[in-house]
């Protein structure tokens, strides 16, 4: 390295080394010098917003020290400053977190003007500075960090919750790009407790704007028989607990949290019963896929179990033609991952009750309805099938035999 780039490992790197955990990403920032500079030292710019560069052996990501300033509302509202005259120390205050604005020097020596190693023995996540208000990506990033560090005994601190909760009241969060939305619940979601993420939302004050159809099952009753002692909004995270202990898959623990989004919307003289909760599940998710862009993967599985999870419940009582058709309807011939990660979902519904943590025959039983279904040589009985016409009824009624056996 040249002797002019003075460079700092900075961020989660620095955060996991004092926190015993293995470290993924190293990040670095430079400061006092000029892009011009980083060119010539054989560094290869990256950035497109700020000079970023990737060192020429390593490739490990080097930022220009920097401070930016709001410039208007949400994410991309700043303008930000790369001059040489910038300082290590105000490159780390304009950071999110206090466990996040720690650098490290080359020989070791930790550089925390805002207490961060402190906060990292307490198990705070502090915001650094007032600046903290004008970036509503914080918000999400501040509940996807406790859905990560929970295990480690985190809280959120008292004085970051009520610049949530203020940044909700002035509108700001309401100015967060979709994509971003999605990103960090994605994130939250393949996180060890990923039901803190929608609980810290919630505390403060920011679940009903970023993930409103979520925020509308809080309080909506459920019958007390099969559902004890949980609203909807407790139900829906008990089961992505479950999903969580069965699958480190994202999609499928989206799909536990949301498979009963529906009952957001039952009518009061309904309740506490849902009828028709599924269909309308699907629909909101729908609907709240396409306004935070989610991938098609989470999004088909989400909304197949909010339509379908109650008839996988029910499935030992579907005679070969209902079974067929709910195989049909999953596709369960050409997505055999997909119907796993299904019934995944459904035992996670199931499991994320009070009292009802036992067995769930059903997953099994679905399963080997499927082999069985995807067992017939379709191939085979279009041949026996004179009329080409009625070829595809007489695949499936040889499927609807197969299950009635």
């Amino acid at each position: 390295m040249s002797d002019r780039i003075d460079a700092c490992l900075v961020g989660g790197a620095v955060r996991d080394r004092l926190l015993g955990l293995p470290v993924k990403d190293r990040d670095w920032v430079v400061v006092g010098t000029t892009p011009e500079a980083m060119i010539a030292a054989g560094y290869r710019p990256v950035g497109r917003d700020f000079p970023v560069f990737l060192h020429p052996d390593t490739h490990e990501e080097y930022a220009l020290a920097r401070t930016e300033r709001k410039s208007g509302p949400g994410y991309g509202g700043f303008v930000f400053d790369t001059d040489p005259s910038v300082t290590l120390e105000e490159d780390l205050s304009r950071r999110d977190l206090t466990i996040n604005a720690i650098a490290m020097r080359e020989s070791g020596e930790l550089v925390d003007p805002f207490g961060g190693a402190r906060d990292i023995e307490t198990r705070h996540l502090r915001h650094v500075s007032g600046a903290f208000v004008e970036d509503p990506v914080r918000v999400l990033r501040v509940a996807r960090f406790m859905a990560r560090f929970a295990p480690h005994g985190f809280t959120v601190a008292d004085e970051t919750r009520a610049l949530m909760r203020r940044m909700v009241e002035d509108g700001e969060v309401a100015h967060l790009v979709a994509e971003r939305v999605w990103q960090e619940l994605d994130g939250a979601l393949a996180a060890p407790v990923p039901r803190a993420f929608v609980e810290t939302l919630r505390d403060g004050g920011a679940l009903g704007v970023v993930l409103p159809e979520l925020d509308a099952l809080a309080g909506v009753p459920q019958p007390a028989d099969s559902h004890p002692g949980t609203d909807a909004l407790e139900h829906a995270l008990l089961s992505l607990d479950a999903a969580a202990a069965l699958d480190d898959d994202p999609a499928t623990r989206l799909a536990a949290l949301c498979h009963d989004i529906g009952k957001g919307t039952t009518p009061a003289a309904a309740l506490p019963e849902h009828p028709g909760h599924e269909a309308r599940g699907a629909e909101l998710i729908e609907a709240m896929a396409a306004r935070l862009r989610i991938p098609r993967r989470p999004r088909d599985l989400a909304a197949l179990v909010a339509r379908y999870h109650t008839r996988c419940h029910g499935i030992a009582a579907l005679d070969a033609a209902e079974a067929a058709s709910l195989l049909e309807s999953l596709d369960a011939i050409r997505k055999p991952e997909r119907l796993v990660a299904f019934v995944h979902a459904c035992e996670a519904d199931a499991r994320g009750r009070h009292g009802f943590a036992g067995d769930y025959p059903q997953a099994a039983r679905l399963l080997a309805l499927a082999e069985i279904f995807r067992g017939v040589d379709a191939g085979a009985v279009a041949k026996a099938t004179p009329d080409r016409s009625a070829i595809p009824a007489a695949i499936r009624a040889a499927r609807v035999a197969a299950l009635d056996r």
